[in-house]
């Protein structure tokens, strides 16, 4: 079932996902050679309890982090840990935050270092297909629009999206409905109602779309072994267009 948000809960929304957004925004300077991805979970936790956040991923399902940190191939769910970042990594970090009962959700690929031309490509054009999903988050359009548009970002640069994990709806629950697919048929799926708030993001792989999972149960890595973007934001869909709530400031 797909959960409308009322003007109230959708303000208590605005409040957690600009935490969110805002905490993003302030790891870039981490994203440097020899920092250790447990220095950024660590960063993030403190950045998010600061201002009266919970962290949404501690605990949730038994994950053992703040963020989700993966490195490279490794296209969702990375463990932070005691390595270090190396320079021309690419990085995904993806942050939720709970306050008054309601998530907030995210994510950035960051470069580290100075990456390829092709890595930095695949970081843009996962960043772009991001918002070319968020300009069909509109009142009266459908679902798979959303979809087809970061499908057909990714595809017609010769990447390609993953498509066994996707995007959801967002409230009380860090997954909700609608599950929101990176690819589809434009025209089809639910019809896009006011009150309706997103987690949109693009999993966009330089390579096969095929993934797998490792053996610690939780990080997702591409088939191939070639590199991953990840980009995410929480975004509602009102009669004036669709506010992103984690855009930061």
């Amino acid at each position: 079932m797909i959960i409308l948000k009322t003007p109230e809960e959708l303000e208590m929304m605005r409040r957690v996902s600009r935490v969110v957004g805002e905490t993003l925004r302030k790891m870039e300077p981490l994203m440097k050679p020899g920092t250790r991805t447990r220095e950024i979970d660590q960063f993030a936790e403190d950045s998010l309890r600061s201002q009266g956040v919970e962290p949404g991923f501690k605990g949730y399902r038994g994950y053992p982090a703040t963020v989700c940190a993966s490195r490279n191939e490794t296209v969702v769910h990375g463990i932070p840990c005691e390595e270090t970042l190396e320079d021309g990594d690419i990085i995904s970090i993806d942050l939720g935050g709970l306050l008054d009962g309601f998530y907030g959700d995210s994510a950035v690929t960051f470069p580290v270092g100075t990456v390829s031309p092709a890595a930095q490509r695949l970081i843009e054009v996962a960043r772009e297909s991001l918002e070319r999903g968020i300009e069909q988050a509109r009142v009266g359009g459908r679902l798979h629009d959303i979809s087809w548009a970061i499908q057909n970002c990714a595809e017609k640069e010769n990447f390609n999206v993953v498509r066994d994990y996707v995007g959801h709806g967002i409230g009380r629950n860090l997954h909700e409905d609608p599950q929101v697919p990176n690819f589809g048929q434009p025209g089809s799926g639910p019809r896009l109602r006011e009150g309706m708030v997103l987690a949109i993001e693009p999993m966009v792989n330089a390579g096969s779309s095929d993934v797998k999972l490792r053996d610690d149960g939780w990080a997702v890595v591409t088939s191939d072994g070639r590199l991953s973007a990840h980009f995410e934001h929480t975004v509602a869909i009102t009669e004036a267009g669709p506010e992103v709530l984690t855009r930061g400031t």
